[in-house]
């Protein structure tokens, strides 16, 4: 999977509606030469201090970040001044070529914490600079720091295609991330340009407006929040308390956000919002697998007994309900303490091997989030990516049994066995979601 690393040592906000809250300095790895999609959604996201990027956009980072309350300047810049194609060569050659570099950013702002609790590490999952380098340099930070967290936030590429090597980069990302991450936090593009257009109202969707949404979901998680129910002390580590909470197993990484409500703020001048609506909604979205409150399949219940592991329904059949592995609500806004949560408290919900006292958590916080008076957000360990990472890892596969385009990656220092290494490694991470 493809992320981007974020270590940011601020706690306030750029603006009180849209707020982050990351731990430590971070480092953001971009390509966004090609005018294509995905790459481009990144720069609104960058509050922090450290890009990886190409040459040709370095002044577009510059001017996109330049109003932004942070210290981000060409100093903390390291700058490709070629391109890495899309054979992910960038985790091969150029990143042991700029090894030492990079690493050298990194240092100078994990100097700067008085605490370093963690590396967060957004990067896009099909093209070649960012998911190849991503992947090294994760690599490289869990050699260095290995008693740091490192969540790596993923942008998961539109099924229809925007690379045409697009699923090799991406199991080749995901199986080297899943052994040197500790959790894998996925925005599917596909999933943000539905919520663009349907609840947002978007006609014609540009860069701006997918960075918003995906912007808006992760100041939603990483917002502060209070550390106990009726404490006034907000969380020190949210980075931490959330990998505590849903990552109970190192064979269980992936995690998805949830969000409600989103909409234009024309419809939101005429919406008033419950908390016990608002939770009923995001309850059902979780068992039907939905990313967003229209469209959800309310036919989907939890099953009334669990079923045995070779009991249970394969990939070959729909897959309906979502089982979790471990939840987290984060609630904002007026009355918190007064909603009910009793829903997401339901064992039929969770695999078996972990009781819901354990596997459910919330955090809470009487602060608004945004223009929403009231708001919630899910962040989910569960079977939610097992038909997305089984479809790539099967294009993948048929690709590599044709042998298409192997030689433009083997030209550059990989070979066969490490596209069968990642196949072993995904094909094990599908089967160990899909028999929760």
């Amino acid at each position: 999977m493809r992320h981007i690393k974020h270590l940011a040592k601020k706690d306030s906000s750029v603006k009180r509606k849209m707020e982050f809250q990351l731990p430590g300095p971070y480092l953001s790895i971009w390509n966004l030469k090609l005018p294509v999609r995905h790459y481009q959604k990144l720069p609104s996201l960058a509050d922090g201090n450290m890009v990886s990027i190409r040459a040709s956009v370095k002044n577009k980072v510059l001017e996109t970040t330049g109003h932004m309350e942070c210290d981000f300047t060409q100093k903390k810049l390291f700058i490709l001044s070629h391109g890495c194609l899309c054979f992910w060569s960038s985790y091969s050659v150029h990143g042991p070529r700029h090894e030492e570099s990079i690493m050298n950013l990194i240092q100078k702002e994990v100097e700067k914490c008085d605490s370093l609790s963690g590396f967060f590490i957004i990067m896009s999952m099909a093209g070649g600079t960012g998911s190849g380098l991503g992947a090294f340099v994760t690599q490289k930070l869990q050699d260095q720091y290995s008693n740091s967290l490192k969540m790596n936030h993923i942008i998961w590429p539109y099924g229809t295609g925007e690379v045409i090597v697009q699923n090799y980069n991406s199991i080749l990302t995901l199986s080297h991330l899943y052994r040197s991450s500790d959790a894998l936090l996925v925005h599917e593009n596909d999933a943000v340009h539905k919520i663009c257009a349907k609840l947002m109202n978007i006609k014609q969707i540009s860069f701006s407006d997918i960075n918003q949404v995906l912007a808006h979901q992760l100041g939603s998680v990483f917002q502060p929040t209070y550390s106990v129910e009726g404490s006034c002390h907000y969380r020190r580590n949210p980075l931490g308390d959330l990998m505590e909470n849903l990552v109970p197993h190192p064979e269980f990484k992936m995690l998805g956000i949830r969000n409600i409500p989103q909409m234009s703020e024309n419809s939101l001048a005429y919406s008033t919002f419950t908390w016990a609506g608002l939770l009923k909604y995001l309850r059902q979205m979780l068992i039907s697998n939905s990313k967003m409150e229209e469209g959800i399949d309310w036919h989907v219940r939890p099953p009334l007994s669990r079923l045995p592991t070779l009991g249970k329904a394969s990939l070959n059949r729909e897959l309906q309900f979502n089982t979790s592995i471990a939840n987290l609500v984060i609630l904002r806004g007026k009355d918190v303490h007064s909603a009910d949560l009793g829903g997401f408290k339901d064992p039929a919900l969770y695999t078996s091997w972990l009781k819901p006292i354990n596997a459910f958590n919330v955090w809470k916080t009487q602060r608004a989030f945004s223009k929403y008076e009231k708001s919630a957000a899910l962040v989910s360990n569960s079977q939610f990516l097992l038909k997305p990472l089984d479809t790539i890892v099967g294009k993948a596969w048929n690709m590599f049994a044709s042998k298409a385009y192997i030689h433009q990656y083997t030209k550059f220092g990989l070979e066969e066995e490490d596209f069968l290494d990642s196949f072993t490694l995904l094909e094990q991470v599908v089967a160990s979601y899909c028999n929760l």
